[in-house]
């Protein structure tokens, strides 16, 4: 178990786990996980770890199919600017590796947003802590674990 499911069965949320063998070589983690697993990559979300105007990271949660909008993502945490964290940085306060980044059960909880496009799915597919492992769950639960929002995050 990864800390994001062992979230997931503390709060009693309603979810299911999916296994893959995650190919190294895959340039995308996501797309990869969407093709494995038979899914639409719409309804499949990427975990990007953003610094907001360089002094906090947040987290900002999309479909894999979709291009993180930095404007929009400084918007919806109220920042003038957000760019991309650095790898270590991202690693060392989520406790997770890149390409297993879960927005569930972080080692310090990150302020999070979620692209509105997850509202039309009953539920999405976010990484559960590792590379080859996805965690399905209601996007409302989704909310609710990470204590995020819904925000426009892509164009």
């Amino acid at each position: 178990m990864t800390p994001g499911i062992n979230l997931a069965k503390k709060h009693k949320i309603t979810h299911r786990v999916h296994e893959y063998a995650h190919d190294p070589s895959s340039a995308s983690y996501g797309t990869e996980a969407a093709e494995k697993l038979g899914l639409a990559e719409a309804q499949v979300f990427k975990t990007l770890v953003l610094s907001l105007d360089g002094r906090e990271l947040a987290v900002a949660v999309l479909p894999v199919s979709s291009m993180l909008n930095m404007k929009l993502a400084a918007k919806a945490f109220g920042a003038k600017k957000a760019t991309m964290a650095d790898k270590s940085e991202a690693e060392r306060s989520t406790g997770y590796i890149l390409g297993g980044v879960s927005p569930l059960g972080q080692k310090k909880r990150l302020r999070t947003a979620i692209d509105d496009s997850a509202t039309g799915h009953p539920t999405v597919y976010v990484s559960a802590g590792r590379r080859g492992l996805e965690i399905e769950l209601a996007p409302e639960d989704l909310k609710k674990l990470t204590g995020g929002r819904y925000a426009t995050l892509c164009q």
